[in-house]
């Protein structure tokens, strides 16, 4: 039976009701104020009920105007035409696993209105078979949301990583000559012109690096993924474009795949937000404490704090940096984050090195594409 068959028109309860009444339509027409040939269309359904004439017919039959409403929005509703429920269903679908029309806007996916292209798009690009599953990423993350779950911002940055690290060719990964690598990175983060040779730095240990922008309110900073057991990436946003952040970011990353890390999420790295690491998991925590030390001996800044505290002059610090052979820009990323001076202090020295790094490595983003990925 169709639904114009099963819900009756408002019109038919009318009739039933000044029937009973023994009245005429006019009558009903002279009680409610309104001309009869408005109240003969509204009888045979062929005009709707607007609010002010079911509050007249509430008052008029003594059954409240909300009756008469829902009588009128079951027919109007009845008389619509069916949609395609599963077509509707697939394309909600697709819109809640990924940020479509942005994915569209950075060229991720062809910008197609074609309900089938697009899921074909967005199954290949999330790496599933159909838009029923949900995409899998072994990869540990450094977010800024809470949840163990990834966003869909989150998993399609993600995703636009894997994929510009999969066309990559570095030199074979070999677990053993990580201890070296930690030396270049070390000796790298001493100068900002020397991130723009990060990249190839990591190629050469079998490491794909790769840069993109952040998506709308993803607040991803970093991930550590692996290709396969023996092809590590690590990918960073460069979402606060300071020497510090950069670099514990890296340092961060560079500890996961250090450690054979799979599945990890962290929280802020830099800024205000940032998360103590005592709030953070033992995984989160280690690659913490192994980055700040990788970029800072950590007793060497304890007795610099013990010394120096609370006068953090530029001279003091610079001088330790000296002494370090660090940038001082990472000595205040790290006193911030302890504690010790407040996050807007020495600004100065937190040098800006995006447009260094994305001079080398695989970027997607600030006006930087890759074609054909």
């Amino acid at each position: 039976m169709s639904s114009q068959q099963s819900v009756r028109s408002p019109g038919d309860f009318i009739r039933e009701e000044i029937e009973a009444r023994g009245w005429t339509q006019a009558d009903l027409a002279q009680i409610l104020g309104r001309p009869l040939p408005t109240v003969n269309r509204i009888l045979q359904g062929k005009h709707a009920i607007l609010p002010e004439m079911a509050i007249a017919l509430g008052v008029a039959f003594g059954n409240g105007a909300e009756l008469w409403m829902q009588r009128e929005s079951a027919y109007r509703l009845s008389l619509a035409s069916v949609p395609n429920d599963d077509a509707v269903r697939r394309r909600s679908r697709m819109f809640q696993l990924a940020p479509v029309k942005e994915l569209q806007r950075r060229r991720w996916i062809s910008d197609t209105d074609d309900p089938a292209e697009l899921e074909r798009e967005l199954c290949q690009f999330l790496g599933i078979a159909s838009i029923d599953d949900d995409p899998t990423i072994v990869v540990a993350t450094r977010r800024s949301a809470g949840g163990d779950e990834l966003t869909p911002q989150q998993t399609a940055w993600c995703c636009r990583a894997r994929q510009l690290a999969g066309a990559l060719k570095v030199a074979p990964f070999e677990p053993s000559r990580l201890d070296k690598c930690a030396d270049d990175i070390r000796r790298l983060a001493a100068y900002p012109q020397e991130a723009r040779k990060l990249a190839t730095t990591f190629s050469n240990y079998g490491i794909r690096f790769v840069v993109v922008e952040p998506l709308q309110s993803s607040k991803i900073d970093g991930a550590a993924m692996w290709l396969s057991a023996s092809e590590p990436v690590i990918a960073v946003s460069i979402r606060f474009d300071r020497i510090d952040a950069f670099w514990h970011t890296v340092a961060h990353e560079f500890m996961h795949i250090k450690f054979g890390d799979a599945v990890s999420i962290d929280t802020d790295l830099a800024g205000e937000d940032q998360v103590p690491s005592a709030a953070k998991s033992e995984i989160e925590r280690r690659a913490d404490q192994f980055a700040s030390e990788l970029l800072v001996p950590q007793a060497a800044l304890d007795s610099f704090v013990t010394r120096v505290s609370p006068l953090y002059s530029k001279e003091r610090i610079i001088q330790f940096a000296h002494r370090s052979r660090i940038h001082p820009g990472i000595i205040v990323g790290q006193l911030q984050y302890r504690g010790e001076v407040g996050y807007r202090a020495n600004r100065e020295m937190l040098v800006k090195v995006r447009d260094i790094v994305t001079t080398t490595a695989v970027t997607d983003g600030w006006g930087h594409s890759v074609e054909g990925i």
